[in-house]
C-alpha cells in the first residue's frame, strides 16, 4: 500500500533555474517543506560569503542552491538506470529530501559566522529537521512518522541504505555538482563549468556504492580539476577571505562584549547569538544576513569604538590588506598595530587554508563513499587515482596552503 510520503502534487510544480532550466517537484511533502518559512529563510542567506565583495554577481542564495541540490538528486535517482532500479520510491523521496534539506541550518555569511558559534550548521539543520515541533519536523511527521530521523539520517551519513548518503556527501555528490555551477555562472567565471551530463551517463551501482565506467574518467578529471580552480579563484580569494575575516573579528568583539554584559543597547536582540549552547531554533530561524546588515547600521553610531570601526569599514567594502603570511611579518604588523593604538585582537587576523581536490581511498581507514571508483575493463573496480594519470599526480601533490595576514591598510610599517 502506498504511504503518505508518496502523495503527489495535483500536478507537476515547476521552477525556473539558470543552472538546470526547470526544476521539478512532483511530491506533496517536498512541495510543502520548499514553502516552509524554514527553507525561505535560506532566500535571505547568501550562498558565497563574502565572494561578492570580488564578484559582484555573486548575489545566489542557500535557497537556489537546496533546490539545485535536489534537482540533482531527482534526475539522478530517476534518470540514472543503475541508481533508479537500486533505490526503492521511498528511499528515492528521502533522498531528494535530504538534498533539499541539507543547508536549512545554514547561518548568514556562508561559514564566516560559524567561527564564533558553538556549533555547526549541520547540527542545526540536523536540529530543525528532527525536532517536535519545527515547521519542517511537523511537515515531515505528519507524512510518515520517523520520516524526519530518516531524512537527517541521509545528512549524517547514518542511514541504511548508503548510496542515499553518497548521493547527497561524498566526492561525487549533488551537493558539490550544484555548487559548482551554479558559483561559477553567477561569479561570470568558467572554472567550475564540467559535463554534468556525461557524469550522469556514466554512473554505475556495485557493491552498494556508486561507481564510474571507464569510459567517464575524463568527464570526472574536469569535474576535479574544476573545483580545484574554484577553490583558488573563487572561494579563495583574498578579497572574499578579506571580508569573511573582518566578519569574525566584529562578531568576535560582540561576543567578548555580550560575555561581559555590555554589549550595546542598540544590538541587544542578537544576544542570544553569541551563548555557548545552541540557540533557541526559534531565534534562529529568525537569523539571517538581514538581520545582520541591520545590526551592522545600528552599530555605525554606537558607542564602542571597535564596533562603530568594523561596521562602518563592512557596509562600505573598506576592506582590510593582505599580504602572505610569515612569523616575522605578523609580528611587525602586530608591533605597528600595538604603536598606532589598535587592539589586535580585532584589527590582526592569520587566515590558513588549504585544499586537496581529490582524496583517495585508504583501506582501513575511510569510508568507501569518501572516494570514487572506476569499473575497469576486467569488471573490476579501482579507486579514481590508480586509473587517472590526471588525479595520481594531484594526490601526489603537497597540499597546497596559502596563509595570509589581515589588517587595516592605514598601518603600514
Amino acid at each position: 500500500m502506498q504511504t503518505t510520503m508518496l502523495q503527489k502534487t495535483s500536478e507537476v510544480k515547476v521552477l525556473r533555474d539558470p543552472i538546470h532550466s526547470y526544476i521539478h517537484v512532483e511530491y506533496q511533502v517536498i512541495w510543502e517543506c520548499i514553502n516552509s518559512s524554514w527553507m525561505q529563510r535560506l532566500r535571505r542567506i547568501r550562498q558565497l560569503g563574502g565572494a561578492f565583495m570580488v564578484y559582484h554577481t555573486a548575489d545566489h542564495t542557500r535557497f537556489g542552491h537546496s533546490l539545485g541540490v535536489y534537482e540533482i538528486v531527482r534526475r539522478m535517482v530517476t534518470e540514472i538506470p543503475d541508481l533508479a532500479n537500486s533505490l526503492c520510491e521511498e528511499d528515492k523521496v528521502i533522498t531528494m529530501l535530504a538534498g533539499l534539506l541539507h543547508d536549512v541550518g545554514h547561518g548568514p555569511f556562508s561559514h564566516a559566522f560559524e567561527a564564533v558559534m558553538a556549533h555547526s550548521h549541520e547540527v542545526y539543520s540536523c536540529a530543525i529537521i528532527e525536532t517536535p515541533g519545527t515547521e519542517i519536523c511537523d511537515i515531515l511527521e505528519s507524512y510518515e512518522i520517523g520520516l524526519a530521523k530518516k531524512v537527517a539520517d541521509v545528512i549524517r551519513h547514518e542511514y541504511v541504505n548508503p548510496i542515499c548518503c553518497q548521493l547527497v556527501s561524498s566526492q561525487l555528490d549533488a551537493d558539490r555538482m550544484d555548487y559548482l555551477l551554479r558559483d561559477a555562472y553567477f561569479t561570470g567565471t568558467k572554472y567550475g563549468e564540467f559535463d554534468l551530463e556525461r557524469i550522469f551517463r556514466v554512473i554505475r551501482v556495485e557493491d552498494e556504492r556508486m561507481v564510474i565506467k571507464k569510459t567517464g574518467v575524463y568527464a570526472i578529471e574536469n569535474y576535479i580539476m574544476a573545483r580545484y580552480h574554484m577553490y583558488w579563484q573563487i572561494y579563495y580569494h583574498p578579497v572574499a577571505r578579506s571580508y569573511e575575516a573582518m566578519l569574525e573579528l566584529l562578531f568576535t568583539r560582540m561576543k567578548d562584549l555580550a560575555s561581559h554584559g555590555k554589549l550595546p543597547q542598540e544590538v541587544l536582540f542578537l544576544d542570544h547569538i553569541f551563548q555557548d549552547e545552541m540557540m533557541d531554533l526559534e531565534q534562529y530561524r529568525c537569523l539571517d544576513e538581514s538581520t545582520c546588515i541591520y545590526a551592522f547600521h545600528m552599530l555605525e553610531s554606537c558607542d564602542d569604538d571597535i564596533l562603530r570601526d568594523l561596521a562602518v569599514r563592512l557596509l562600505n567594502r573598506k576592506l582590510f590588506e593582505a599580504i602572505p603570511y610569515s612569523e616575522k611579518k605578523y609580528k611587525e604588523r602586530k608591533d605597528a598595530l600595538k604603536k598606532e593604538g589598535y587592539q589586535t585582537r580585532y584589527y590582526l587576523h592569520q587566515d590558513k587554508v588549504s585544499q586537496k581536490p581529490y582524496t583517495p581511498y585508504q583501506e582501513d581507514r575511510d569510508d568507501l563513499s569518501k572516494a570514487i571508483f572506476v569499473r575497469v575493463e576486467d569488471g573490476s573496480c579501482k579507486e579514481l587515482s590508480q586509473v587517472s594519470s590526471i588525479v595520481h599526480a594531484l594526490v601526489r601533490l603537497k597540499n597546497q596552503q596559502e596563509g595570509l595576514i589581515f589588517y587595516p591598510g592605514e598601518v603600514n610599517q
